[in-house]
């Protein structure tokens, strides 16, 4: 084989970009030099890993096999050119695709310490719901997502970094307000507003009430947790939010925590990563930080 990583970093931005002309300008290639980075690997692997849809360049199904594995090499030659560089051994970019709860209320910690511990990494973050990180890792959009709830997916691997509960709440005018505990009956009876369907939070509180209420009564659904805690602070509503989320608003007693005997409603937040992709020192660094992290929170 005498493929070069020229042939395989180009090979890669045509699948992140899905344009050979994008391609060209994110690595600063003439457009024409760029395709024939491509036809000559093409012709020296003798299969084609691209087909046109459209305007897309869509990866094939030998591109698809080659892809992680295009990815590992071109990490593990960085790792070496800033090895010999002088740089920290624990350098680069890592995109992290994150669920709103961790982003919002874990991550910046993370970011944090992992800037003191190790200055040479930088942390490329989006944040989206839980099916849509799932789906950016599986499309190599993010090499590392942190996700609510579980993921089943065989081709992705999974850590716990911490655990979570959801709460029932409402406004401090509800009349479930007052009471001691609710029954599942008066949860069917009441107006919701909850997360979009994809959201990990959401499917955690769905298959909390399956086989239990058959009906519910949804008159919203929206992605920003802050508007549904402001619905439910002003409206006569139910919701069903991570505490994390929602924890200081209770303390303030701008909303109150239902009593619900019957759900338990714990969940994990964890880290995942795609099962072939290679051993990357930039994510290993935050799953250890993860873990120190989460020790730390622990004992507070």
């Amino acid at each position: 084989m005498r493929y070069t990583l020229k042939q395989l970093a180009v090979f890669d931005a045509i699948a992140s970009r899905g344009s050979v002309s994008l391609a060209a300008e994110q690595l600063s290639l003439t457009q024409s030099a760029t395709s024939m980075s491509l036809s000559q690997l093409e012709k020296m692997l003798g299969k084609p890993l691209f087909e046109r849809v459209g305007k897309r360049m869509v990866l094939t199904h030998w591109g698809q096999w080659l892809r992680p594995k295009a990815k590992g090499l071109l990490g593990q030659a960085e790792q070496i050119q800033l090895g010999f560089s002088g740089q920290h051994l624990v350098s680069g970019n890592i995109s992290v695709g994150a669920s709103q709860t961790s982003a919002h209320h874990l991550v910046p910690d993370l970011i944090s310490k992992t800037d003191k511990d190790f200055p040479e990494v930088r942390i490329q973050l989006e944040v989206e719901n839980t099916e849509h990180v799932i789906e950016g890792v599986l499309d190599h959009r993010y090499q590392l997502g942190i996700i609510e709830g579980r993921c089943d997916d065989s081709r992705l691997l999974q850590q716990t970094w911490c655990n979570d509960q959801l709460a029932v709440v409402a406004g401090p005018h509800h009349p479930y307000a007052r009471l001691k505990s609710v029954s599942l009956g008066q949860l069917e009876q009441a107006e919701w507003v909850l997360r979009e369907q994809g959201a990990g939070t959401r499917a955690i509180f769905d298959a909390a009430i399956h086989g239990h209420i058959d009906n519910l009564n949804v008159r919203h659904e929206y992605e920003q947790i802050s508007i549904l805690k402001t619905l439910v602070q002003q409206g006569p509503y139910l919701s069903c939010l991570p505490v994390l989320d929602v924890e200081r608003a209770i303390e303030r007693d701008e909303l109150v925590a239902l009593k619900v005997p019957e759900l338990n409603m714990t969940r994990r937040l964890s880290f995942i990563w795609r099962r072939e992709s290679a051993d990357n020192p930039v994510r290993n660094c935050l799953l250890t930080e993860g873990k120190r992290l989460e020790r730390v929170r622990a004992l507070q």
